[in-house]
């Protein structure tokens, strides 16, 4: 079976040169580590990053991204205790700047329109929040937007969740059919 580290490398190739630097870091995409580091899904994050109220909006924002369907969500993959991993053990501190500061503005936002924080909104006002950052319409929302994207996709398809329910892993997919129709095609496969 692939392993975490060798999934996080092909994440890091999918999103190139734009990717959030903890990222590019911890996939070993930015050079060599010349001081020892702790594989990312070993222990508790060494240190807290969130306050409660920053945790409680990352989550539910992480279902929002990657939600339940038939498939479990970000929150069931445990994307927000990988980001939180990563931003504790891979990131310098102001690498963690624009997720925090982004944080924070989502929740003024929410309290401001809404009147209710980040984590007890609607999933309808999570998505409207999530796409005023987005949009760059929040303070500060298109740097904290890409970075947490990238942060959610990269814990989900590198999660066991991801790499065997959402996707389907086989080392050899089988014989070669050019004929195959598209409409058969249940799931993309990663090898």
């Amino acid at each position: 079976m692939i392993d975490r580290r060798t999934a996080l490398a092909g994440v890091a190739a999918m999103f190139g040169t734009a990717l959030y630097a903890p990222l590019a870091r911890a996939a070993g995409a930015s050079g060599p580590v010349t001081t020892p580091v702790p594989a990312i899904s070993e222990g508790p994050p060494s240190a807290a990053v969130f306050t409660g109220a920053q945790r409680a909006a990352m989550t539910a924002l992480t279902e929002r991204i990657l939600p339940t369907t038939d498939t479990p969500g970000a929150i069931a993959a445990g994307v927000p205790q990988y980001i939180e991993k990563l931003l504790a053990d891979w990131s310098y501190p102001a690498e963690r700047v624009p997720i925090i500061a982004g944080l924070d503005a989502i929740e003024a936002k929410s309290m401001a329109d809404y009147r209710v924080s980040t984590a007890k909104a609607t999933p309808a006002q999570q998505d409207a929040l999530l796409t005023l950052a987005m949009n760059g319409q929040i303070t500060g929302g298109k740097t904290f937007f890409e970075a947490f994207r990238q942060l959610v996709i990269a814990g989900y398809y590198t999660s066991e969740i991801g790499m065997t329910q959402e996707r389907e892993y086989l080392p050899v997919p089988g014989e070669y059919d050019g004929a195959f129709p598209y409409s058969k095609v249940n799931k993309v496969y990663s090898a």
